[in-house]
């Protein structure tokens, strides 16, 4: 039986693309807090 846990013997088989998901990971958390924010503006100024 071949050793399973020799990291020798495993592949990157999908390529990585580290940067495009910090750059998505960014604008995602980016937009979604914007949009929270601009949410909170406005229910301030209902209350108000």
């Amino acid at each position: 039986m071949e050793n399973v846990r020799d990291p020798r013997e495993h592949y990157n088989e999908e390529p990585r693309h580290d940067l495009m998901d910090v750059v998505f990971g960014f604008g995602g958390m980016l937009g979604l807090m914007t949009v929270m924010f601009a949410a909170a503006v406005i229910v301030k100024f209902i209350i108000s």
